[in-house]
């Protein structure tokens, strides 16, 4: 532990320990790092700092990692895989909670988390990325949970040990579907279109690349599908290029197709119809 700073900020050392033990942390936490128990009951007095239960402090109480703690827990399941920047069908509309074999669940205000009970001890924070998605197979279903997975895979947030550890964890049909998983997908709207096709039978290859167009997302035979995801393909200058790729894939003799989230994601049929 390092000396905390003494004098007029000696409060703010708080909160500067509380952001390197993540954001949430218990008393004995923060004195093991070389404060007081006198600066934490100051800081918190003076609203450097929140109490999120007694004994758990916080930087900030409404952060979901603080409101997990609150709960009784680290953030899990599809919460976790949101904290991590996992791309997901749908956001989670409240708290997934691990409680440890050693904790409880603690009433709290505005309470609507869902609670995942674990045999390890508790801990705050946010668990890990294999972890989440173990827990994420009882919440999600498995086209939602094969594109979270692919996209913790193509952001390297999963290695090949806990790729091997999810599976062998996975039901015998999930298991089956992450046999052909993949980390090319450039967002979880790809993986959604691929899973979708493949269902249907339809023969697709993923990340073509096309002298004078460039890479494209789907060839189907001579057809090019692009998908245009919720944050992309929205200035004039994304319009420009995208107009200049069709027009060269069309001189090539090729048919494009543009679908956006909405289309996969609410009006399927119509792209199904489509293709």
């Amino acid at each position: 532990p390092r000396a905390w700073k003494t004098g007029q900020r000696h409060i703010m050392n708080v909160a500067e320990e509380l952001e390197l033990l993540g954001g949430v942390a218990r008393t004995h936490q923060l004195t093991k790092r070389g404060g007081s128990s006198t600066e934490i009951t100051i800081a918190w007095a003076e609203n450097v700092i929140d109490r999120v239960r007694k004994g758990v402090y916080a930087v900030d109480r409404r952060t979901p990692i603080a409101v997990a703690a609150a709960h009784g827990g680290a953030l899990t399941c599809v919460s976790a895989l949101e904290a991590c920047g996992i791309w997901l069908v749908s956001a989670p509309d409240c708290p997934h909670v691990e409680v440890g074999a050693n904790g409880r669940v603690h009433p709290h205000e505005d309470c609507k988390c869902i609670d995942h009970h674990t045999s390890g001890r508790t801990r705050f924070g946010v668990v890990s990325c294999a972890d989440a998605l173990i827990t994420a197979m009882s919440c999600l279903e498995p086209e939602a949970f094969i594109v979270a997975f692919e996209s913790a895979w193509r952001l390297r947030r999963i290695g090949d040990h806990d790729r091997a550890r999810i599976i062998a964890a996975a039901p015998e049909r999930l298991r089956l579907l992450l046999s052909h998983a993949r980390p090319d997908a450039d967002s979880g709207l790809e993986t959604v279109f691929r899973l979708r096709m493949s269902r249907l039978g339809v023969v697709l290859d993923t990340q073509v690349s096309i002298p004078t167009v460039g890479r494209v997302d789907f060839l189907i035979g001579r057809v090019i599908v692009e998908l245009d995801g919720r944050l992309n393909h929205d200035g004039r200058s994304e319009r420009h290029r995208d107009l200049a790729r069709d027009a060269a894939a069309a001189r090539l003799g090729y048919r494009v197709l543009r679908f956006d989230y909405a289309m996969v994601m609410h009006n399927w049929a119509r792209v199904e119809r489509t293709v």
